[in-house]
């Protein structure tokens, strides 16, 4: 395989991961628009329900067959459920609180993450360069939390707690990658989120645990509500967004290396300001743009280092016929 073959190859994941960005980035702003007037489960119910129709009615047919569906390998995908249900969970009680830019900015910790437990559970290699690169996105993620000030916020810590599990997810991907299509990945997940917001649903519907005036708290708590039609599509909207999304990170991480395609999900952290500022007239205050900015300029440093690494290798590997 020649060089630029090789490169190819290895940067499809790249490819896969920027247009699932777009749609996660598109889904994060329809759950926060819908945060005022629905509950989570219920947004997350319609959403599991409408996005495992999408993945047997169109993924499957597209991609192969139901036998897609099979697998030997249960548990890792129920873990990896769980995983990114927890993940979506806190994420979005985050943005019923938070501005929209900084929720996105501090759950960056996750592509962070990703390439540390890419190291630690998974034998990959970073080098001290793109070391300093993470060390300079973690003080990003501080300037935009701001603990010990006045302006920090407990439902900053929501993000945190979500960047963990979707660190974990995208590992748990590159474990079961070579064996497991995506199809099946994002199907299994749509079936965690179906079985997690029925049971939420069943608990709380009735609206009666919705005695607290935190939004977030809210979000979670509130009784069960017959959406607007207009809603309703925005519901539907969001697991068609999530099927989509789900479909292409998990080619992502199946094609290429945890610490390459991890970088590129950064792409998030603009769409979240534009989204934050044409949507919800959200402008990011001094402090958070500049946090924001550290947090973009690692993820870039990341990539040029990955690259560049790469690079170096293919040319000091000698070709085979």
């Amino acid at each position: 395989m020649s060089l630029i073959d090789a490169e190819r190859t290895t940067f499809s994941g790249a490819y896969w991961a920027l247009a699932a960005v777009f749609a996660f980035s598109v889904n994060d702003a329809v759950i926060k628009f819908l945060s005022d007037a629905y509950p989570l489960y219920q947004v997350m119910f319609v959403r599991s329900l409408v996005g495992l129709l999408f993945v047997v009615a169109i993924i499957v047919p597209l991609t192969g067959t139901t036998a897609l569906l099979r697998t030997k390998r249960l548990k890792i995908h129920l873990l990896r459920g769980l995983c990114v249900v927890c993940a979506n969970f806190f994420f979005f009680l985050a943005l019923a609180a938070l501005p929209l830019a900084d929720a996105v900015a501090i759950f960056f910790i996750s592509p962070l993450l990703i390439s540390v437990f890419s190291v630690v559970f998974l034998g990959e290699y970073v080098g001290p360069r793109r070391w300093v690169a993470i060390a300079i996105g973690l003080i990003g993620v501080l300037i935009v939390v701001r603990p010990g000030t006045t302006a920090f916020q407990l439902a900053s810590l929501l993000p945190l707690v979500a960047a963990f599990g979707y660190a974990f997810l995208h590992i748990l991907t590159r474990r079961i990658g070579d064996t497991e299509n995506a199809t099946a990945m994002v199907f299994y997940i749509q079936v965690s989120f179906f079985m997690v917001s029925t049971t939420a649903g069943l608990a709380f519907g009735h609206g009666g645990f919705d005695t607290f005036d935190h939004p977030s708290a809210v979000f979670l708590l509130r009784a069960w509500v017959w959406p607007e039609w207009g809603d309703l599509g925005f519901m539907m909207f969001s697991g068609i967004m999530t099927s989509i999304g789900g479909f292409m990170i998990s080619q992502a991480y199946r094609r290429s290396e945890a610490a390459l395609v991890a970088p590129f999900e950064y792409i998030a952290l603009p769409l979240s300001v534009i989204f934050g500022i044409v949507m919800f007239a959200e402008f990011p205050d001094g402090a958070a743009l500049g946090g924001i900015a550290l947090i973009l300029v690692s993820g870039l440093v990341l990539i040029w280092r990955e690259a560049a690494a790469r690079r170096k290798t293919m040319l000091s590997t000698p070709n085979r016929l």
